[in-house]
């Protein structure tokens, strides 16, 4: 490997993720490898994209944002167009977060509730038969 290549195994190793991941960010067009007959070289262009594209897979974002996303800073501007984009995108799915984070705190309480009527029912059930 050269400082400035990768191969698909060391891309693999520093990254956590499988060969077939790889090629598969590349059949999408997001990662654009060197190609050396069967051999892949990754540069640190890609290493970068692929550093954004693991991130915004973490935060949910599908393939076709992230895509877009990537493709912005083709545009130039330095990079002015793509975070002013990123940040609107990254607002929406934040937002996104949180209503399930809120949804799910909602049915936890629901289930906890639910979970201490059971166990009261029961205790007064096992108390009847003790009684008896």
């Amino acid at each position: 490997m050269s400082d400035d290549t990768m191969t698909i195994r060391e891309m693999c190793d520093a990254f956590q993720v499988t060969p077939r991941t790889l090629r598969f960010y590349e059949q999408k067009e997001l990662l654009f490898p060197i190609r050396d007959g069967q051999k892949r070289l990754f540069t640190k262009r890609d290493r970068a994209r692929l550093k954004l594209i693991l991130r915004g897979k973490r935060f949910g974002f599908s393939l076709e944002e992230i895509r877009q996303l990537l493709e912005l800073y083709r545009a130039g501007e330095h990079q002015h167009t793509q975070l002013a984009r990123t940040r609107e995108v990254a607002r929406e799915r934040l937002a996104d977060m949180e209503r399930q984070r809120d949804e799910l705190d909602e049915a936890i309480a629901d289930l906890r509730d639910q979970l201490n009527w059971g166990e009261r029912v029961l205790a007064s059930m096992s108390n009847k038969d003790a009684a008896e």
